[in-house]
């Protein structure tokens, strides 16, 4: 039978689960296609569902730029079983939003002895914050949270533990495993929780923790890494070899600790409380440990591709669950001293200001995208959705596409693809660039960039600009299609400063065909803006 006792949490958590289910086909903007960069794991999970291995194109030598490694394995199993690639991975990231919603709001009932208002209050936080806005977009994100929130819960049970169980500390180091297993960052993660663990209960208290957290690594962990390390080639993913190639990087540093404190902000002022006393401090420190330390982490790498904030969107959990206990023990004795209307005046004042911590994490999400015109909807209609979906009806032709756009186009159109950026090709990562050598191994019959130049704006080839990698980059496919006879078949932008460039190779079947149908391409849609686009290829340079 229900005790009297979790009977109101029970109805609690239906409700959160009604609201946050309202609040998603309500408010959530499902009919968006794939953000330009979750097209990619999508394409490795098509392709490792069809039993062609965790590759880039078919047929290739494995590579992994999927970085959400168990999110894509899990994706590509219920491809397997029937579902579209689209129902797998927003199936997967929309049970995860809702897990870790009632996770937040049962650590802080169970867990931290929280009364129903504030727990709900984190629920709620949650519930209308960017994770389901994450999950319109196609991406994991959600999934990784939930592997963290899990582990920080069993962390926050140990913490509490005076002699640990000993399911208890295997739980807690494999969910931390599976945190690592879905992002490599996890690894990080789930080290600082063990880090925050251990600095509340003391070294000498934590020896079987340690012990049972390390065998689990060194042996699940260690055979994991063998197996990718032999099945790549490379011990770690793809993406950071690119992305982690020039040592600290103090703009991702400030970038990462202003999506957090931004993202985290209302729980800010309790983690500040934390330290009114000698009782909390110790408290507060260790609960800042797995916030503060994840979130510097990511001076390590590039902030490319970091849609929403998404990176940092695993402390938002964490800190919704840590804010109550550090916040507790503030008396409110002088309430009782007022009046009844001025008590009334308070209590609408209290409700209004939850109200307004609710609204301020909904309004996270008119950040998502760099370009982001308005909150409803985080980006417009993308051209390369709908000229990938025109290049689709040549697939199987053997054609390949070089282009530094490698979600949309390549997913869409199941064309042979060279990412010439370097985050799906191991050659490219590794040597760190693309080079005429590696191009004329594939002779690519399209070859597509995005650049801020254009035939009446011309890339200004001074020793500054070539120094940056991206220019760099699309100079030399530039040069390579113009020594190579390639026809300019679009140069697309709703501004000169701002374009895609197609060239098409001029001597295979569907040549003339492709060059015609790309240069008359009507709804060709800037991502950045929704504009039309205008093929400026027809201009002469000034």
């Amino acid at each position: 039978m229900t005790s009297k006792k979790t009977l109101p949490d029970i109805l609690v958590s239906l409700l959160l689960l009604l609201f946050t289910l309202y609040y998603a086909f309500t408010f959530i903007d499902f009919t968006i296609p794939p953000f330009e960069d979750a097209a990619m794991l999508m394409r490795y999970a098509q392709h490792l569902a069809g039993g062609h291995g965790i590759v880039w194109n078919i047929g290739e030598k494995p590579v992994d730029g999927a970085t959400d490694f168990l999110f894509m394995v899990a994706s590509a199993a219920l491809i397997k079983l029937g579902f579209t690639v689209g129902q797998s991975v927003r199936g997967i990231g929309f049970a995860s939003h809702l897990l870790i919603v009632l996770l937040v709001y049962w650590t802080n009932r169970r867990i931290h002895n929280g009364n129903i208002p504030f727990s709900i209050l984190s629920g709620l936080y949650l519930a209308v914050g960017t994770g389901l806005s994450y999950v319109s977009a196609y991406f994991g994100t959600p999934f990784f949270a939930l592997a963290a929130a899990s582990t920080w819960t069993f962390g926050l049970l140990l913490m509490k533990e005076g002699n640990p169980r000993f399911w208890l500390s295997l739980a807690f180091a494999l969910s931390g495993l599976v945190t690592g297993l879905i992002r490599p960052e996890g690894v990080i993660l789930a080290a600082l929780m063990l880090l925050a663990v251990i600095f509340m209960r003391g070294l000498k208290n934590s020896v079987s923790i340690i012990f049972i957290f390390g065998a689990v690594f060194l042996i699940l962990g260690g055979a994991y890494f063998l197996w990718r390390w032999n099945y790549f080639g490379y011990p770690l993913p793809n993406p950071f070899y690119k992305k982690g190639d020039e040592g600290w990087k103090w703009d991702s540093f400030q970038h990462s600790m202003l999506n957090s404190l931004r993202l985290c902000l209302p729980m800010v002022f309790a983690f500040i409380l934390g330290f009114r006393s000698k009782e909390t401090v110790k408290t507060t420190i260790a609960y800042l440990i797995p916030v503060l330390g994840f979130t510097v982490a990511f001076g390590m790498i590039s902030d490319e591709m970091n849609y929403g904030a998404r990176f940092q969107y695993a402390v938002v959990p964490i800190a919704l669950m840590s804010w109550i206990p550090l916040s507790s023990g503030i008396k409110f004795d002088w309430l009782n001293q007022l009046s009844v209307k001025e008590r009334g005046a308070y209590l609408v004042a209290g409700v209004a200001l939850l109200a307004g911590l609710v609204y301020y994490s909904w309004f996270q999400n008119c950040f998502l995208a760099l370009y982001q015109q308005s909150c409803d909807r985080p980006y417009e209609r993308d051209g390369r959705l709908g000229m990938a979906q025109m290049l689709a009806d040549y697939r199987g032709k053997g054609y390949v596409i070089a282009t530094t756009e490698a979600g949309l186009i390549p997913y869409y159109s199941g064309w042979d693809a060279i990412d010439t950026w370097g985050l799906n090709d191991q050659f490219i990562a590794h040597n760190g660039s693309i080079t005429v050598e590696y191009l004329d191994l594939y002779k690519p019959h399209i070859i597509m960039f995005h650049d801020y130049y254009s035939p009446l704006v011309p890339p200004k080839l001074t020793e500054a600009n070539l120094a940056q990698r991206w220019f760099s980059m699309t100079i030399t496919l530039k040069t390579y299609a113009e020594e190579n006879g390639y026809v300019l078949a679009a140069v697309f932008g709703d501004s000169p400063y701002d374009t895609h460039y197609f060239y098409v190779r001029p001597d295979f079947e569907d040549s003339a065909n492709l060059v015609e149908r790309i240069s008359e391409f009507q709804d060709y849609f800037y991502p950045t803006t929704g504009k039309r686009s205008i093929n400026y290829a027809g201009f002469s340079e000034p």
